[in-house]
C-alpha cells in the first residue's frame, strides 16, 4: 500500500465491512482504533473478538479521529458531513472506505475486478455475473455491496471478482481500476446523504473512470451520458446493452434470444447468440436487462457464450425479488417486497399487464407521482399499508381516479391477511396481485424480508390456495407475461 508500518488507522463504524477492515490493517501492523456510537451486546462481543486481535474499540460518539492518525476508513453508511469525517479532514487526515483499502491491499498479480452500480439490480448482476463466471471454469465470488467483505475476497485464492458497489462506496473511493465497469440505471435515491441528485450521479459516474471497458444502459438516460465522453478515446471501449435489437457494439434482445453485437469478431455482420428469454429466472423485462448487464461484463472478460447460458440456468435468484408465491383461482401472487423505493417498484409494475398492487411503507419523502401515472394503465386495484399509504392513495387519486383503493391501518390484527384479502377481492383472473411497495417496511416489520414472508404466508392461507399449485420455483422459472422493461 506503500505507507508507513508504524501508522495509526482509525476505523469509523463496526458493522461487516468496518470490523473487516479493521482485521486486515491489524494483519498488516497497523495500530488500529475502532470508533462505534452504538454500544450494545452485538458490538461489545465483537469488540472482545477484535481485542483479542489488538484492535482497541472506542464506543461513543467521536468527535474526531485520536491523536497521531494517519488514515480513516469509514465504513459506507457514514455520511460525508459527520462530525467525525469532517474533522478527520479539516486535520489532514485522509478519509476512504473499505473498498478503497481492499483496492490498495490487492496483492501483485491480483484477481481483477468486474464491477456493478446503479439504482437497481445491482445484486441481480453480480450474482448473475458470478454464476457466469463460475460456468466458465473461472474460480469466483460475488462480493461488495453484496456478499464476503471486499477487504477479506482481494487476498483470497480468485480468478476474478464480481464486485456490487453502491453510492456510499463509490463516494469513498478514489483509484478504483476495474477490468470493466457497469452502471445499470440512474434514478433519484440517497439524495439526503448525497446532498442532490448532481451529486449522486457524478459519484455513479466515477466507476468509469478508471475502467478500460465501459458498459452501460443503452436504454437510460444517466448511464448513457455517463458513458458518452470515453466514446472517443482510443484507451476506452464503450458496450451499450438494450431490450432492443442490438446495434454492432451492443448486447441486446432478438426475438426470444439474448445477443452479443459487441464482442464478437466483426460486430457488423455478426451476432453470437447469448442465452434465450427463458433461461432469465425470474423473467421480468427489467431482468432481462440485467442479464444482458452481466453478460456485457463475463463477455468482457473472455467468457464464452455457452458460459453465460449455462450461468443464467445456474442463478438462483434471492428470495422477495419478483418471487412468485402461487397462482390461486386463476390469480398470480408475486412477492417483489425487495422494492422498497419507487424505481424498483416501477420495474415490477411494468413486468405484469393487469394488477392488484399492494403498495405503502416509509416512502422517505420520495416523490410517487411518476410511478402512479406510468402504472396506472396496468392497474385494477390497489391496496395501501404503511405510514405514508395517504400519499400513494392521493396519487392514484390524480393519475388512476377509477382504480378502486382499499386501505389497511397496521393496528388491524393479521394485517397481511387482510390486505391480501382485500386483493384477492379486488383481483380477477388473469390478474396479479403484486406486493412491490414502493417503500421502506420499518414502520410495520422488521425488514423488508419479514414483509414478504408475512405477504407469502397470507397467499398461503388463502381458501382456494392449494399446495400442488404452481409456486414459487415454477413461477420464477417461467412466468411469461411481457416484454420491454427497464435494468434493475
Amino acid at each position: 500500500m506503500g505507507r508507513e508500518s508504524a501508522r495509526t488507522v482509525c476505523v469509523a463504524g463496526l458493522g461487516v465491512s468496518g470490523a473487516a477492515a479493521a482485521r486486515a490493517l491489524a494483519a498488516e501492523g497497523d495500530r488500529v482504533v475502532v470508533v462505534e456510537a452504538r454500544d450494545g451486546e452485538r458490538q461489545r462481543a465483537l469488540a472482545a473478538e477484535l481485542a483479542a486481535a489488538g484492535i482497541e474499540v472506542v464506543f461513543g460518539e467521536p468527535s474526531g479521529p485520536p491523536e497521531g492518525t494517519g488514515l480513516v476508513v469509514t465504513s459506507p453508511g457514514w455520511r460525508p458531513d459527520h462530525p467525525f469525517l469532517t474533522a478527520a479532514a479539516a486535520a489532514g487526515v485522509e478519509v476512504i472506505g473499505e473498498v478503497e483499502l481492499a483496492w490498495r491491499m490487492r496483492p501483485p498479480a491480483a484477481a481483477p475486478w468486474l464491477a456493478v452500480t446503479g439504482t437497481d439490480g445491482k445484486t441481480t448482476t453480480v450474482r448473475m455475473l458470478a454464476a457466469m463466471l463460475a460456468a466458465a471454469g473461472r474460480k469466483t465470488i460475488a462480493v461488495g455491496n453484496v456478499g464476503a467483505p471486499i477487504v477479506e475476497a482481494v487476498r483470497g485464492p480468485y480468478d476474478v471478482l464480481a464486485v456490487e458497489l453502491s453510492s456510499f462506496q463509490l463516494h469513498w473511493s478514489r483509484s478504483l481500476a476495474p477490468r470493466a465497469a457497469a452502471i445499470l440505471n440512474v434514478a433519484p435515491d440517497h439524495l439526503d446523504w448525497h446532498g442532490s441528485l448532481e451529486e449522486y450521479v457524478r459519484v455513479k459516474g466515477t466507476l468509469y473512470e478508471r475502467a478500460p471497458v465501459i458498459v452501460h444502459n443503452a436504454d437510460d438516460e444517466w448511464p448513457t451520458r455517463l458513458a458518452a465522453p470515453y466514446r472517443d478515446r482510443a484507451d476506452r471501449r464503450v458496450v451499450g446493452f438494450t431490450l432492443d435489437v442490438p446495434r454492432p457494439g451492443q448486447l441486446g434482445v432478438v426475438e426470444d434470444l439474448l445477443v452479443d453485437r459487441a464482442f464478437t469478431d466483426d460486430p457488423v455482420r455478426n451476432a453470437a447468440e447469448l442465452a434465450e428469454l427463458a433461461d432469465v429466472r425470474p423473467f421480468a423485462p427489467h431482468n432481462v436487462a440485467n442479464a444482458l448487464a452481466a453478460a456485457a461484463l463475463a463477455r468482457a472478460y473472455g467468457v464464452p457464450p455457452e458460459a453465460v447460458r449455462q450461468g443464467l440456468r445456474d442463478f438462483k435468484p434471492d428470495p422477495h425479488r419478483i418471487m412468485h408465491v402461487a397462482t390461486v383461482d386463476g390469480v398470480d401472487y408475486v412477492d417483489d417486497s425487495k422494492a422498497t423505493q419507487a424505481h424498483a417498484a416501477a420495474a415490477s409494475l411494468a413486468a405484469y399487464p393487469s394488477i392488484v398492487w399492494i403498495a405503502g411503507g416509509l416512502l422517505k419523502g420520495a416523490d410517487v407521482d411518476d410511478l402512479v401515472r406510468r402504472a396506472a394503465p396496468r392497474l385494477r386495484g390497489a391496496v395501501l399499508i404503511g405510514a405514508d399509504r395517504a400519499v400513494i392513495r392521493d396519487a392514484l387519486a390524480r393519475h388512476a381516479p377509477k382504480v378502486p383503493v382499499v386501505e389497511v391501518s397496521a393496528d388491524h390484527t393479521d394485517v397481511m391477511d387482510r390486505v391480501v384479502a382485500e386483493a384477492a377481492r379486488l383481483a380477477a383472473p388473469g390478474d396479479t396481485v403484486l406486493l412491490a411497495p414502493a417503500g421502506a417496511s420499518f414502520d410495520m416489520f422488521s425488514s423488508y424480508i419479514e414483509r414478504g414472508e408475512a405477504f407469502a404466508r397470507a397467499v398461503r392461507r388463502l381458501p382456494g390456495y392449494r399446495e400442488d399449485a404452481p409456486g414459487e420455483e415454477a413461477g420464477d422459472g417461467a412466468h411469461e407475461t411481457t416484454g420491454g422493461g427497464r435494468a434493475g
